[in-house]
């Protein structure tokens, strides 16, 4: 019989709110909005010599770092095709689409190397990054399994798998 352990983090504080828009395939775009996302994580590796997969209190801080440095921004896809953002200087960024034109704050722009925001891909940008940062804390540990939840709102959210 062969057996897989996996730890599983839903915690209250693990979200982040911010702004955005979605860009569809057609072209269209969502108006620019926000959400209160929540973040899951479930990883699952063979036990330690201590019967753990990851001690939670090693986890939930990194998770927490990702989730803070996401709040509060507007999140911006530095990888779609057509959108586009320039910093003016004097601490202003303008984001354009079509024939859209946001002057924005600087410091609350957030640009993420996804294509889009939606939550699919804002579950991969936190998986991306939380593997990297639980490999340079633990060097050579290598999850059988990441699992990353973003929930936009209650009983809807996009979800990523790794297995590197």
């Amino acid at each position: 019989m062969k057996k897989s352990w996996s730890i599983h983090i839903d915690k209250d504080y693990l979200k982040f709110s911010a702004a955005h828009f979605l860009i569809f395939q057609d072209g269209s775009a969502e108006r620019l909005h926000g959400h209160n996302y929540k973040v899951f994580i479930d990883l699952e590796n063979e036990l330690d010599q201590h019967g753990l997969v990851l001690n939670f209190r090693e986890v939930k801080p990194l998770v927490r770092e990702l989730v803070d440095e996401l709040d509060e921004h507007l999140l911006i896809p530095g990888q779609h095709p057509v959108l586009t953002y320039r910093d003016l200087g004097a601490g202003s960024t303008e984001i354009r689409y079509q024939e859209r034109r946001y002057l924005v704050p600087t410091a609350e722009v957030l640009v993420l190397p996804i294509s889009n925001t939606s939550a699919e891909n804002l579950a991969a940008w936190l998986a991306d990054s939380l593997l990297i940062r639980l490999g340079d804390k633990y060097p050579g540990l290598v999850p059988a399994l990441l699992r990353v939840g973003v929930e936009e709102t209650p009983g809807q959210r996009g979800v990523v798998e790794v297995r590197p």
